[in-house]
């Protein structure tokens, strides 16, 4: 049901997928909400922003062909996909600055998990044995951030006090400025393989494009050290299921996966029984933190277009 906070002729008009958000947005001067999940005929000709539902909306972009639509606000970092669904031209941002931290905390909760043998000795805990063993430390690792966007610099920030080393490849070499301000070296991935090498714990955290598909092949896997640990907090086709399978079963790698190829995982898939590989349901942008950081993003948006202002995020389409 359309939901007025404001009713003027000026007003800004936002459409939203959900009451979560429409409640958390309250009342903001100068905009009037609509509810709508893409799901069916618009609710009005012209909307100034478009805000789809979080999870399998790239689709039901296809339902905005018809429609006015200043702004598309996408509930995700990634948008991998949208581009084949999006009306050409139409300004399209990301939500960076929504689920960084909260990424960031699973892929060094995996990674600590992983380390110190949490999965093992729950399924001890469960078995009701006591069954005292030795695992590696993340203290003292070699870690390699594979992408170095706003994901990987909340993750270097929240590995601070964990006394790793760290380094960092992206898609091209740079100095850059960490979290904290730092300049601190990027590497080319041109050197992917040389990196893996010296790595004990590789995470990934690149976006998913034709040239980061299949970018961990068996190849590259084959280049890590024994006993590595692969997170993968980036997109599931990143990284050559078949070719980790391989690894996993082998017992010579260890992996954290927050994202798969296929996904959702199937319960049949070989992936499961694997005890060397901590899986977690493409959950990492999903926290508590996400509803208020997704609120505060969409007032930013707000303010930008009533301001005339260009909005934050702009990934795709063109903004006049």
């Amino acid at each position: 049901m359309p939901v007025d906070t404001l009713v003027g002729m000026s007003d800004l008009v936002i459409s939203l997928p959900d009451e979560g958000l429409l409640e958390a947005l309250g009342g903001v001067p100068g905009a009037r909400f609509e509810a709508w999940e893409l799901d069916g005929p618009a609710p009005r000709s012209k909307l100034d922003i478009v805000v789809p539902p979080y999870w399998g909306s790239a689709r039901r972009l296809a339902r905005l062909e018809d429609v006015d639509v200043r702004l598309v606000q996408w509930q995700s970092i990634g948008y991998n996909g949208v581009a084949q669904h999006l009306p050409e031209g139409m300004p399209f941002a990301n939500a960076a600055s929504v689920h960084e931290a909260s990424t960031a905390e699973l892929a060094v909760a995996l990674a600590l998990d992983s380390q110190r043998g949490l999965p093992e000795f729950q399924r001890d805990a469960a078995a009701h044995r006591w069954n005292l063993r030795t695992f590696p430390s993340l203290a003292d690792r070699r870690v390699l951030l594979v992408g170095y966007g706003g994901v990987s610099k909340a993750i270097e920030a929240r590995l601070a006090g964990f006394e790793v080393t760290i380094e960092r490849l992206a898609r091209t070499a740079r100095e850059d400025r960490n979290a904290s301000g730092a300049a601190v070296p990027v590497h080319s991935l041109d050197g992917l393989r040389t990196r893996l090498a010296e790595a004990d714990i590789v995470m990934l955290a690149v976006p998913l494009t034709d040239e980061t598909e299949g970018l961990i092949g068996a190849e590259e896997l084959a280049a890590m050290p024994d006993g590595a640990l692969l997170v993968n907090v980036a997109r599931g086709p990143v990284v050559d299921t078949s070719a980790l399978l391989a690894e996993l079963r082998a017992g010579r790698l260890r992996a954290a996966l927050d994202v798969t190829d296929p996904e959702p995982l199937p319960e049949d898939h070989p992936l499961w029984d694997c005890p060397n590989a901590l899986i977690t349901p493409h959950a990492g942008g999903d926290s508590t933190a996400m509803l208020p950081r997704m609120t505060a993003l969409i007032r930013r948006q707000i303010a930008h277009l009533q301001a005339g202002e260009t909005p934050e995020n702009l990934v795709l389409g063109s903004w006049a």
